[in-house]
């Protein structure tokens, strides 16, 4: 590459850099959008990781995105866990559980002999101290705070036992999804809720973080005292790159050794590469459209600048019909993925709603134009329906660098013009989509979470008591700004229903009422799409262990068993920023420095 070049690449605006298609410039990608790894990271026993994940904390109690949330799974074990086999509560903390009183108390009794990294002991207290925090304070209980609104009081019998009564009967287990902090650590904070929890850090997981640097890298260390047993490697490191193109470079060149999210195309063509081994597991996540049809607080008080438009049901049922999902799964993510109904996942059969469903709206343009009809929005000179003289005329917000979206825009728009709905797309970065969506500044923008394998906690912010407090969107964590006290009351019915298969009917009723409102349309649940570099680690463990996944599980254990292969290079492979010339690397870091200040993050990194 000539300096030439390189100077080129520097007076650039950052996005244009990412526009460059040609061999070269990919390599440019790879060595600019990298972060260099600290020294001895490439060692046999460090596996390096390529992400662009934004991280809003390593709080337990107030992290809401998918890279957080997945590390804090490795830091602090919850009471229970998630069985890697099927995702069914395990062992965690507690070696054991039983019910009383019809389901309304449940005591744990924790594992003998368990320490803390700093070795002082877990006990009863500890897991107490978590939940009453939850329960007392509304700012700790922005990440999983739904899954208490049920506990009555949680007490220690004694250091082994913990005892949860519930205000009704409960079928979930109320030991699940919430990480355990260290009391003599925690109290001692002054404001827990604005705690970052970036440096020394006292945990109980498999893995502890050990440094993090904003937008360039984070360090986990294996834990030696993890009860399971200390993992097999020494550390983990997060590298940062800005886009998923540099990741794939950088796993062919050894940088890295392991990528997820990759698209479809990346997967196909990793295929057969030397030292590599690609994934394609049966994903916990699903992707939407979500539709504003009026933003609210929990008091009732509308915010935001959603088209009132789409408070019509009849436009957003028009909309589901209008949209062919098994043509984007097809041409989108080239099959890679099952057809979505609801926003709980395939992968969770017993839960998700079959698309066999009553509720189920089959793609129908000419059904969609009725239900316009129906409603009064009638077809203008131009094609585009109005009604009262205001043309139905929507916003799309569409990441400028996410691939998927845009290409899910190039069907939709002509699709809404087929039925007389005007679609403007509006091209921005993940910030501002992010924050578009929290203060409702949207119409329409692409979204998804990752769902656990007990569907209650999603179900949970769907709740008309998950809105937000404020007209800015905070105090609460809302999936699409849904409330239907119709669903509220079956949620009610389903935590408390202990017959599992009464309860599944119940959830499928609670979905079937949400896919007819209509506040998001699902297109599918992707694959999870993945390679590593399969000439330095072996033994990757999946969840569930039949057509699972490695990383972004519903638990640890992705990580837990890896270990290298006999004999594998500890330099990790080439390094393509050591055959770039002095001076070259110098610019280059330049823009590294650049692209990371412009760092985006997703609403679709929700965990």
């Amino acid at each position: 590459m000539t300096l030439a070049v390189a100077a080129a690449l520097i007076a650039m605006p950052v996005g244009a850099a990412h526009a460059q298609s040609s061999t070269t410039a990919s390599t440019v990608r790879s060595a600019a959008d990298a972060t260099p790894a600290p020294s001895g990271s490439a060692s046999a026993t460090t596996l390096r990781i390529a992400t662009s994940g934004y991280v809003d904390s390593f709080n337990p109690f107030t992290s809401i995105y998918l890279l957080p949330t997945n590390l804090i799974r490795y830091m602090y074990e919850s009471l229970v866990q998630n069985d890697q086999q099927d995702g069914s509560p395990t062992k965690g903390l507690a070696d054991s559980w039983t019910t009383e009183n019809d389901g309304k108390t449940w005591i744990f009794t924790l594992q003998d002999g368990l320490t803390w990294s700093d070795g002082e002991p877990i006990t009863a207290a500890d897991v107490v101290y978590t939940y009453e925090q939850m329960m007392t304070v509304p700012e700790l209980s922005v990440a999983n705070g739904n899954l208490v609104t049920n506990f009555e009081k949680v007490t220690a019998e004694d250091d082994k036992t913990v005892v949860i009564d519930l205000k009704t009967p409960q079928a979930p287990n109320p030991g699940s999804e919430i990480p355990i902090v260290p009391k003599h650590v925690w109290e001692k904070i002054a404001d827990p809720a604005t705690f970052a929890n970036d440096s020394d850090i006292v945990g109980s997981g498999s893995f502890l973080l050990d440094s993090y640097s904003a937008n360039q890298s984070i360090t986990l260390t294996a834990n030696p005292d993890f009860w399971r047993g200390a993992p097999k490697i020494d550390r983990i490191q997060y590298v940062y790159y800005t886009n998923s193109d540099a990741q794939v470079q950088a796993l062919r060149a050894g940088e890295v050794d392991f990528v997820t999210g990759l698209t479809a195309t990346q997967f196909d063509a990793l295929q057969g590469a030397e030292g590599i081994t690609t994934h394609s597991g049966e994903g916990r996540r699903y992707t939407s459209y979500s539709l504003n049809a009026g933003m609210k607080t929990r008091d009732g008080e509308a915010f935001g600048t959603g088209n009132p438009a789409l408070a019509d049901l009849a436009v957003r049922q028009a909309i589901r019909q209008g949209i062919d999902t098994d043509a984007l799964l097809k041409n989108v993510l080239q099959g890679q993925g099952v057809q979505g109904t609801s926003f709980i996942p395939a992968s969770f059969s017993k839960w998700s709603l079959p698309a066999d469903d009553p509720a189920i709206l089959p793609y129908d343009p000419d059904a969609a134009k009725a239900l316009l009809d129906g409603a009064g929005w009638t077809v203008g000179a131009d094609g585009i329906r109005q009604k009262n003289g205001t043309p139905l005329s929507l916003r799309l917000l569409v990441d400028a660098e996410d691939v998927t979206e845009q290409s899910v825009a190039e069907y939709f728009v002509p699709w809404m013009k087929e039925i007389g709905i005007d679609i403007t797309v509006e091209s921005t970065d993940g910030d501002t989509i992010s924050t578009r969506s929290i203060t409702g500044d949207y119409d329409i923008y692409l979204t998804g979470w990752s769902v656990n394998p007990d569907p209650d906690y999603q179900l949970g912010i769907n709740l008309c008591s998950s809105l937000p407090t404020g007209t800015d969107g905070s105090g609460g964590t809302t999936q699409d700004g849904y409330c239907n006290p119709q669903f509220d009351a079956l949620y009610a019915q389903q935590r408390s229903e202990l017959d599992e298969t009464k309860r599944q009917q119940i959830v499928h009723d609670m979905l079937a009422v949400n896919y007819t409102d209509t506040a998001q349309i699902v297109f599918w649940y992707g694959n999870s799409l993945e390679a590593y570099r399969s000439d330095r680690f072996t033994n990757f463990s999946l969840q569930p262990e039949k057509n699972g996944i490695i990383a972004n599980q519903a638990g640890y254990w992705g990580f837990l068993t890896v270990e290298p292969v006999a004999g594998a290079s500890e330099n990790g492979g080439v390094n393509v920023g050591l055959i770039i010339v002095a001076v070259v690397v110098a610019l280059l870091i330049v823009i590294a420095i650049i692209v990371a200040m412009a760092r985006r993050r997703k609403a679709g990194d929700r965990e």
